[in-house]
């Protein structure tokens, strides 16, 4: 995983695709502390099912921001 990583204080994010079986994509962020303390690790996915790769890793890339604003910098 990680086609594309970001970062905010000790947090991790990383944007990438999952393809399904019926040839559609979703976006999937995995959020981590920087530290490697694996029990803040979670796996969110993105709602919508896009018809290509890209678009999938547009929406991955949105959700990550959106969960890595909640956190205080």
């Amino acid at each position: 995983m990680a086609a594309v990583k970001y970062t905010k204080a000790n947090w991790v994010a990383q944007a990438d695709i999952q393809e399904l079986s019926d040839g559609k994509y979703r976006g999937v962020v995995m959020i981590s502390r920087e530290s490697g303390a694996g029990s803040d690790d979670a796996e969110h996915t993105v709602d919508a099912v896009s018809d290509s790769p890209e678009e999938a890793l547009e929406e991955a890339k949105a959700l990550a921001h959106r969960i890595l604003a909640e956190f205080e910098a």
